[in-house]
């Protein structure tokens, strides 16, 4: 599902080359669970906007689902992104003007799927994450972990085969970054392919395999 092959990223700053990832190479299956785990400054968050197509290599090759993406135009991976990837933020990302429902929408409306397919679709993302009753509320009147709940609903209505989970723990109290961790585990069980971002050992512990990531590079499997 995720092949990366001799990936660099290599960035400028104040007229010197800081290498954010230096070499690494990584294969992660269809339908598995994995943690990609490492302190601050490791290179695991951007080796996540390289899994995700938010960013380019500057060298090295990237095969998502058998198609090479490395070297992709911004629309290509844009629409690559909307296909393939369901993503799930630390902070969110939920846009406060719009419900529950409306914003687990977003992904189906860039997609051009007309509205009343896209609201069945979206009422039956957020009923698998047990918000049912919550669909109209805003992000405001949610706690947490319910607008951590919304944000899953919204990465995984368009049937993503890959979801993305940048901390998606941090800003959590233990409850609901338990409640959180149960629906990634339900999701897996399901097919889906997760990868789990984080720097808590604890929370790397709970996928089925853990890669650790510092100074830029893979140190283990």
């Amino acid at each position: 599902m995720i092949e990366l092959t001799d990936i660099r990223k290599v960035y400028a700053m104040g007229g010197t080359s800081v290498a954010a990832l230096d070499g690494v190479s990584l294969s992660i299956r269809a339908g598995e669970f994995v943690a990609i785990v490492g302190p601050s400054g490791s290179g695991k968050s951007t080796l996540m906007h390289i899994m995700g197509c938010l960013d380019q290599p500057t060298s090295g090759s990237y095969m998502l689902d058998g198609a090479l993406v490395s070297g992709l135009r911004p629309g290509a991976l844009a629409a690559i992104r909307n296909r393939k990837i369901g993503f799930i933020f630390q902070g969110f990302q939920l846009l406060p003007r719009l419900s529950a429902v409306e914003n687990v929408e977003l992904p189906l409306t860039l997609a051009g799927m007309e509205r009343r397919l896209r609201r069945q679709r979206a009422a039956e993302a957020l009923a698998k994450v047990g918000l049912t009753s919550r669909m109209d509320h805003k992000p405001s009147q949610l706690s947490g972990g319910q607008q951590q709940r919304v944000a899953i609903a919204r990465a995984l209505v368009a049937k993503p085969p890959v979801l993305l989970a940048d901390e998606p723990t941090g800003n959590l109290d233990p409850q609901a970054s338990a409640e959180v961790l149960d629906i990634l585990h339900h999701l897996h069980g399901e097919g889906n392919t997760v990868v789990l971002i984080t720097h808590d050992g604890g929370v790397a512990q709970q996928a089925a395999r853990r890669i650790a990531v510092k100074d830029g590079v893979v140190n283990s499997y």
